[in-house]
């Protein structure tokens, strides 16, 4: 089963996993995640695709039979979404993922969590490991709402873990992108690759300055996938994430440059960009270094194949 299947992720995860799978259940309220990301696989007589919510405990009652392996990626996230549909995400990101990790302990299913490096919120200490203490800002901020939703999420996990043995791994996934993705909700990629493909500004919130490392989805599915099929990981945290720190007004200018646009940047302040509650983290980087020593894993995916393979992905489907 994959929760939240037909998003950037899950619909890359459920290309993957099909060869290996007896059967393959996707789930998603397509909230954010769209049906035309599984058009490759909607046809396999393997592949059951239905339309319902993780906070629905009834629709999950029918559908978590007979299930080993739960990848549950279904999530509100995105600051934006967080910021306008504050109550929606936590509901989502708290009872949600709590129906999920009872259904998984009950029926011994194997859990894999997806996570996130919004976690660690805004450490100085970087790069960030998995025993990074969390430096969050005001709860009066709810920005930082969706960090607190999931380290609840881990924490609940790791209570499964010591009283009914639940089977586990968690990932934390740091700024995965890649084709499928769209910019709403402020993803930043292919927000900027759509505006430089369109000719138009490309928005750059604040100076710019904030820096980020991005994964290809490719990579990261391939991280999970390798993750699940290790008993012996059973129990454990990972950072996912890519290599290469960038800016993100430099990410900007290597969108122009590698999408030979024309675009210019034009600086938006935060308070222009996001509702009240928000709060930037200026620097996010991971280490990797538990996640490449546990299953030999490295990107296979540079800064530059990744925005390229974007760009394509937009001028295929638009």
């Amino acid at each position: 089963m994959i929760t939240g299947g037909s998003g950037l992720i899950g619909s890359h995860l459920a290309e993957q996993l099909l060869p290996f799978s007896e059967k393959l259940l996707i789930i998603d309220d397509f909230s954010t995640g769209r049906a035309k990301n599984l058009s490759e696989i909607a046809n396999n007589p393997k592949v059951s695709i239905f339309e319902g919510s993780i906070t629905d405990q009834s629709f999950l009652d029918v559908h978590f039979k007979d299930v080993d392996l739960c990848i549950h990626l279904a999530a509100s996230l995105g600051v934006n979404r967080i910021l306008e549909q504050g109550r929606i995400s936590y509901e989502t990101n708290v009872h949600g993922t709590e129906n999920v990790v009872r259904r998984a302990s009950d029926s011994g299913a194997k859990l894999f969590f997806a996570s996130t490096s919004e976690i660690y919120g805004k450490n100085p200490i970087q790069p960030l490991n998995e025993e990074s203490d969390r430096v969050l800002g005001s709860p009066l901020n709810v920005r930082w709402s969706y960090s607190e939703a999931k380290a609840l999420d881990e924490s609940l996990i790791q209570i499964y873990r010591q009283e009914k043995d639940l089977r586990f791994v968690i990932g934390r996934f740091f700024n995965t992108v890649g084709p499928r993705q769209t910019g709403s909700y402020g993803m930043v990629l292919p927000r900027f690759v759509k505006a430089a493909l369109g000719g138009e500004d490309i928005k750059v919130y604040g100076d710019g300055s904030q820096t980020r490392v991005f994964c290809h989805v490719k990579d990261a599915s391939r991280a999970v996938i390798s993750l699940v099929s290790n008993d012996q990981l059973e129990g454990e945290v990972f950072n996912i994430g890519g290599e290469g720190e960038i800016s993100i007004r430099a990410l900007a200018e290597k969108v122009i440059e590698l999408s030979k646009s024309s675009s210019l940047i034009k600086h938006i302040p935060y308070s222009e960009a996001y509702p009240a509650g928000f709060e930037e983290t200026f620097r996010r980087v991971p280490d990797t270094s538990k996640l490449r020593k546990a299953i030999g894993w490295q990107p296979q995916y540079t800064l530059d194949d990744i925005i390229l393979d974007v760009i394509n992905y937009f001028h295929q489907t638009n």
